[in-house]
């Protein structure tokens, strides 16, 4: 490779075949790849069995970024007069593609200047991990500053670093001018300490337009930092996952937050736990949560659907379009015989021609049989006029059965964009007409047969009486017409009482539906109540046992009063706790109960649901008694029709119509039927996920219960052991 060519260029490959990857690992490595470079291009699979050549090409380039990064790294570190970090140089060396985890790493200030710096045109990096690293508020600054102008990194972890005033003001700064960033983790740091910068960082998010996930636990927010976040999720309309557990936002910032959560319509998820707030507003949260996330799930479901229906409506167009072009290609045909017909006609006129000239010459020789002659000549015209005549019938009949055939091509389109949304719910009975049609289709087929070889045996008998059947085929049309107006009117009567018995069904299973889904929705409000509940009392108790340690530290002399005290008050707490294991225990009764109501509920709803499937096998029979009568009746009446028109020439162009607009039928069948199957396949994979999700909730709800019984038992343990204990033990840390 010449030196002048870039790492992971692949412009100069050789396309010899065999010794391709080969010739890629000799010559195709960049000079300034490292050792753990070259074994990750070995391990990558280049070699005899390697990758493709772009493949090849796509690593060498990525290792070549990687390289880059790691050098420019090093410049910038000797250009602030600073030795570049040994840890930082390593994570850098085991640079994964996507992302940079420097966790757990001290980072210096010229460290991250120089990654500020890096940071401000990397568009490599999509992921970028700096969890307990130590920073002080100028590195943190630098390092936000170099990300706002940052195109691709998606995920930016900052947890543990003790971010304070000036770390929110600069990642208000990043929030407002940065566009790529979705998901932001600032757990355990102090950013509501400091208020007014807390309300920069919350103006911030106000702006921003790409966050999706934001991590804010344990960050000391207080109710007027939660005011703040409220003004802020009223103006942000991408956030759609908020953790705020484990501050300080009391029942004033709790209000704040459920006030302002009816005006945003994207946050779904919001965590409030450990921060003192009541249940009655944790409920009204996790309730305005349950509506976005339903509000998001039905946005979803249209968007689903309308891309089915957009599918299913240019699959019909596409039908439509075939059939038209089919319809084109049998008038083309039409045509073409009629040209052949002309053509045969002209040259039967120029036979005659001939044939007159040679009696003309015949009757200057033989005078005798002048007349004869003439009575050929005239029976020669007549005839020829006869001809004519018959073009110009053969061209107006032609004329009449394209605007007919045209007519009947509007009415299909108009009766198919009618037909769209009953052929989705007309599913059983389309099966039934499907086998019966098919049925018809071959006994016409062979009726079809039968009457051509009539047809050919009585073709000489039709040239003689062509005027008489022409009047009757025109009588039979009208009266064909007729008959199958009167039969697609019972068709589409009953296809109406059909689509009102499946809807009448649809909806009551779909209500049925939406109660289970209503009461499992309650089940999990409770528990996370329950949940909320302990967590309350284990803060609570936790509390009470430090401000006891800290009154022993501080007065000593006063032990013993103290002590006496703080003995009857632990007992109070100890008669509340036991209340309150009370309450506990009374509500998972309650949810035994209402566990109990519900399995209860769904065997009603399952009996019920047999009771639909024998109710729709019912109406699936009648409906196929009704369609047999009416096949019979049409089978009738065909037959009369065929016993009219089996010496008429004219039927053979209506049965090849006929046999068309069929196999159109059976196409639309087919899809159908296909629909149908699909439709029902989706129905018990929902039926089977829901069943398997109330036996989730059930196992969950157990497993639950336990949890909340032996936590309590271990609650009063706890206690016991502390009252039991003496001073000094208290002060000891627990084992």
């Amino acid at each position: 490779m010449p030196s002048a060519m870039l790492p992971g260029s692949c412009s100069s490959y050789p396309l010899s075949g065999a010794s391709h990857s080969s010739w890629i690992l000799r010559r195709e490595e960049p000079r300034s790849a490292t050792p753990a470079t070259r074994g990750y291009v070995a391990r990558a699979g280049w070699g005899p069995q390697g990758r493709s050549r772009g493949h090849a090409c796509e690593v060498l380039s990525a290792f070549g970024d990687m390289e880059e990064f790691r050098r420019s790294y090093n410049r910038l570190c000797k250009e602030s007069g600073a030795e570049p970090q040994e840890a930082v140089l390593q994570q850098l060396h085991q640079l994964s593609r996507g992302g940079l985890d420097l966790t757990t790493q001290s980072l210096t200030v010229d460290t991250c200047r120089a990654l500020g710096k890096l940071l401000h045109k990397e568009t490599l990096l999509k992921e970028l991990v700096l969890s307990d690293c130590m920073l002080s508020e100028e590195g943190s600054t630098l390092l936000l500053q170099g990300l706002c102008a940052n195109t691709s990194v998606q995920l930016l972890d900052l947890k543990g670093n003790n971010l304070r005033a000036t770390g929110a003001e600069a990642l208000g700064k990043l929030l407002r001018q940065n566009k790529s960033i979705q998901s932001l983790t600032l757990e355990w740091n102090n950013l509501g300490t400091w208020e007014e910068a807390f309300a920069t960082f919350c103006g911030g998010l106000a702006a921003n337009g790409t966050l999706r996930q934001l991590d804010l636990r344990n960050n000391q927010i207080s109710h007027k930092g939660a005011e703040e976040l409220a003004l802020a999720l009223k103006g942000n309309a991408t956030l759609q996952q908020l953790d705020l557990r484990w501050n300080n936002i009391g029942l004033l910032g709790g209000r704040a937050l459920v006030n302002c959560l009816p005006s945003n319509r994207t946050l779904w998820k919001l965590d409030l736990a450990g921060n003192n707030i009541p249940g009655d507003i944790l409920r009204a949260v996790e309730q305005a949560m349950d509506h976005n996330q339903d509000r998001i799930t039905a946005f979803r479901e249209n968007q689903t659907r309308t891309k089915i229906l957009s599918k299913e409506v240019q699959h019909l167009q596409e039908e439509k379009s075939k059939q038209f072009l089919d319809l084109m290609e049998t008038i083309d045909k039409q045509r073409e015989e009629m040209a052949r017909d002309s053509r045969a006609s002209a040259v039967r006129v120029g036979q005659l021609q001939e044939a007159l000239n040679e009696r003309q010459s015949i009757i200057n020789a033989l005078k005798a049989k002048l007349q004869m002659t003439e009575a050929a000549l005239a029976l020669s015209e007549q005839k020829a006029q006869d001809l004519g005549e018959l073009l110009a019938a053969a061209e107006q009949e032609r004329q009449s059965l394209s605007q007919r055939q045209e007519k009947e091509r509007k009415l299909e389109q108009q009766e198919a964009a009618d037909r769209e949304s009953k052929l989705l719910r007309d599913l059983s009975a389309a099966n039934e007409k499907n086998l019966l049609l098919r049925s018809q289709v071959d006994e016409l087929e062979r009726k079809v047969k039968s009457q051509q070889e009539q047809l050919f045996l009585t073709r000489q008998e039709l040239t003689n009486t062509s005027a008489e059947l022409k009047i009757r085929a025109i009588q039979a049309e009208e009266h064909l017409d007729m008959e199958k107006r009167r039969a697609k009117q019972n068709m589409e009567d009953l296809e109406k009482l059909h689509c009102k018995e499946v809807d009448h069904m649809t909806r009551h299973l779909e209500e049925s539906e939406r109660a289970m889904q209503e009461r499992v929705q309650r089940l999990e409000a409770l528990r996370l109540s329950l949940e909320e509940e302990l967590s309350r009392m284990k803060a609570a108790v936790l509390s009470e046992r430090s401000q006891a340690e800290e009154e022993l530290i501080k007065a000593k002399n006063q032990a013993r009063l103290e002590e006496q005290h703080r003995l009857a008050h632990l007992e109070e707490k100890i008669r509340l706790l036991a209340q309150a294991r009370d309450e506990a225990q009374g509500t998972c009764m309650q949810q035994k109960q209402m566990v109990a109501q519900s399995q209860a509920r769904a065997s009603q709803l399952n009996l019920q649901m047999e009771g639909q499937q024998r109710r729709l096998e019912e109406l699936q029979q009648e409906l196929s008694n009704k369609d047999q009568e009416k096949v019979a009746e049409v089978a009738r009446v065909r037959v009369e029709l065929q016993e009219q028109m089996g010496r008429m020439q004219a039927d053979l162009v209506a049965q090849e119509v006929l046999r068309e607009k069929v196999a159109a039928l059976e196409r639309q069948l087919k899809v159908v039927g296909s629909e149908h199957r699909e439709a029902l396949l989706d129905r018990e994979s929902e039926n089977a996920s829901l069943r398997e999700k109330l036996r989730l909730k059930e196992a969950e709800i157990s497993r639950i219960r336990d949890e909340e019984a032996q936590r309590a038992s271990f609650l009063q343990n706890a206690v016991l052991a502390y009252v039991q204990g003496s001073p000094l033990r208290a002060l000891s840390p627990p084992k």
